[in-house]
């Protein structure tokens, strides 16, 4: 069991640290930052939506999407509609230049989750995953015992 913890522990860091890495190199050049990753591409691929629906989404604290739009609106990336009072309530969208970058972003994605990958066939994919969704919901329902 010790070993076990171990290597779940060490793993699940070493991939969140690789992730976060990823994301920081990769924004870089657009003197962006990791936790705008996210809010690109998922606006990138559903679309317009609200500042609440990217917190869902994207599974974030509202404070930390917020500071994030706000540095994407200020760099031309994402706009809201004129005249709009609230915000949190409005659709922003990407602007020409945040679809550019969010393309190249999607592109970029596809191309490091298609090298994570290497080695695993279609079903140890899917296994992978069904697995880490259990995993991560079982979780959560710890975590709720220590809300009470």
């Amino acid at each position: 069991m010790k070993e076990r913890f171990k290597l779940f522990t060490v793993l699940m860091t070493k991939t969140r640290r690789s992730i976060q890495r990823i994301k920081t190199e990769e924004m870089a050049e657009y003197n962006l930052k990791s936790p705008h990753v996210s809010c690109l591409y998922y606006l990138y691929i559903y679309g317009n939506m609200t500042a609440t629906e990217l917190c869902e989404i994207c599974d974030e604290d509202k404070a930390a999407i917020s500071r994030s739009i706000v540095q994407l609106e200020n760099e031309g990336y994402v706009e809201y509609p004129e005249g709009i009072k609230k915000r949190y309530r409005a659709n922003m969208k990407l602007t020409e230049k945040g679809k550019i970058i969010a393309e190249k972003l999607s592109q970029k994605i596809d191309s490091v989750l298609n090298e994570a990958g290497n080695g695993l066939s279609e079903e140890d994919r899917v296994v992978f995953y069904r697995s880490l969704s259990l995993i991560s919901s079982n979780l959560e329902n710890i975590c709720k015992k220590y809300d009470k």
